[in-house]
C-alpha cells in the first residue's frame, strides 16, 4: 500500500510542479476530487488487496491519517492572515481541519474494544470529520464559482496536493471507517 501511495503522491507532485491545475476552474477541481475519491472507494469495495488491507489494518491507522489535516488547517489560517485566501474558506476550513486533526490523536488513543461509548466517540468524530471536509469542498466550490482567483493558492504547490491527493484519501478513509463499523465487512475485532 505504501508503494501505491508513493506513486500516487509522486504523480500529484508532478501535476503540481507542471502547473496543470494552476488555472483550473470549477468544476474541474471538484471532478478531480470526486474521481479520485471514487477510485479509492472502488478499490476498497472491490475484492482487491487494497480492500483487504483497509479491512485488516488497525483502525487507528485510518484515524491517524486525519492528523495530517492540522497542516493544511494551519496553512489556510496563515494564507488568510496574509490576504491570500478569503475568510469564508480559510477560517472555518482551517479551524475545522485543525480540530479534526487534533481530535484524531485523541480518538486514536481510545482503547479497544470499540463498543459502547468508545464506538460512539469514534462514530461522532468520524461524522464530524466527514461533514467538515465536505463543507470545505463545497465552500471552495461556491467561492471558486464567483471568485476563482481568490482560491488560486489551492491549485499551486504545495496546496495543489489537497485536491490531487489528500482530500480524496480523507473522504475515502471516513467512508471506510463507517464501513468498518457495519455490514459484512465490519471489523470483527471491535
Amino acid at each position: 500500500m505504501l508503494i501505491i501511495a508513493a506513486i500516487w503522491l509522486a504523480a500529484a507532485l508532478a501535476i503540481g510542479r507542471l502547473g496543470w491545475l494552476q488555472f483550473a476552474t470549477p468544476p474541474l477541481p471538484q471532478l478531480l476530487i470526486a474521481a479520485l475519491t471514487l477510485m479509492v472507494l472502488g478499490l476498497f469495495w472491490l475484492p482487491t488487496p487494497f480492500g483487504a488491507w483497509v479491512i485488516a489494518v488497525d483502525m487507528r491507522v485510518l484515524i491517524l491519517i486525519h492528523a495530517t489535516r492540522i497542516i493544511p488547517g494551519v496553512a489556510f489560517l496563515i494564507l488568510y492572515a496574509r490576504g491570500q485566501l478569503p475568510w469564508a474558506f480559510a477560517v472555518p476550513g482551517g479551524w475545522g481541519d485543525i480540530l479534526v486533526g487534533v481530535t484524531a490523536l485523541a480518538v486514536a488513543a481510545i482503547p479497544r474494544p470499540y463498543k459502547g461509548w468508545r464506538r460512539r466517540a469514534i462514530l461522532w468524530w468520524n461524522a464530524f470529520g466527514l461533514a467538515d471536509i465536505l463543507l470545505v469542498v463545497s465552500t471552495a466550490t461556491r467561492i471558486a464559482m464567483s471568485e476563482p482567483e481568490s482560491l488560486r493558492p489551492l491549485l499551486q504547490l504545495p496546496l495543489s496536493l489537497l485536491p490531487t491527493f489528500v482530500v480524496p484519501i480523507v473522504i475515502a478513509t471516513h467512508v471506510a471507517l463507517f464501513a468498518r463499523f457495519r455490514g459484512p465487512r465490519a471489523d470483527h475485532r471491535l
